[in-house]
């Protein structure tokens, strides 16, 4: 969750360049605008419990550096969407005033929102496009470099079917394409760039398939449900 509390931080200097938030404002009182409300969306990018309780005591922070640039903000909601898609329709509709969606999410409502702030992430210490590298028992660690690329992973799990494709990979076997086709995959909505596109494009490019050529596919709405499902051995493979 340090990755959304950042965010948030960052947000609170760059709302003293916004003007308004498509609300109604009740008037100005000593150079100071209020505003009603301020609906900020995020993503499911993690348990909406968990994104909800790393969140709640940015509001009090918002609202005081908010009014510290002109504006009174009476309210300010914060929710978590039930999908990476239901973020981008909420700022289309304007349901919500700010959102937290992933690139492929912003190129699929463009016409309807702009960039008010991006992110970068800090790098891991495994970078490799050898799958047994990430198996050698260690733990990825976050390092100091920032990245300017984003990985994806496809992950096995626990059952018969994950632990069999886990096997072929660590013995430096290639996976065919009926490998993982017999597989049960659990995915994110189409625009969660590590969920879907990502894995869809590495099987377009080994394969000439994508995600919607699988066999057997259920639809997660967030990471944390989709490793749930990998764990309970719901499915065998999971993208992350």
């Amino acid at each position: 969750m340090k990755k959304v509390v950042a965010m948030m931080l960052s947000l609170v200097l760059a709302l003293g360049l916004m003007a308004g938030c498509g609300q109604k404002d009740a008037g100005t009182a000593g150079g100071t605008k209020t505003i009603e409300s301020l609906k900020i969306a995020f993503s499911p990018y993690a348990d909406a419990d968990q994104i909800t309780t790393a969140t709640e005591p940015l509001e009090a922070l918002l609202k005081a550096k908010l009014l510290e640039k002109g504006y009174d903000v009476q309210n300010i909601d914060m929710t978590v969407g039930t999908s990476y898609t239901a973020v981008g329709e909420a700022l289309s509709a304007g349901s919500a005033d700010i959102g937290f969606i992933s690139g492929g999410n912003y190129v699929l409502f463009s016409d309807d929102c702009d960039v008010l702030l991006t992110a970068l992430r800090y790098g891991i210490n495994k970078d490799s496009d050898n799958p047994a590298d990430w198996n050698d028992g260690t733990i990825e660690e976050n390092t100091q470099d920032m990245t300017t690329y984003y990985r994806s992973i496809i992950l096995a799990g626990p059952s018969a079917k994950g632990q069999e494709l886990l096997k072929k990979v660590n013995a430096g076997e290639e996976l065919t394409w009926d490998d993982l086709n017999s597989a049960t995959w659990s995915v994110l909505a189409p625009t969660s760039a590590s969920g879907y596109i990502y894995p869809s494009l590495w099987l377009q490019e080994h394969y000439g398939k994508t995600i919607a050529d699988l066999d057997h596919v259920v639809q997660s709405d967030s990471h944390s449900t989709s490793l749930a499902r990998l764990a309970t051995g719901q499915a065998a493979i999971a993208n992350r």
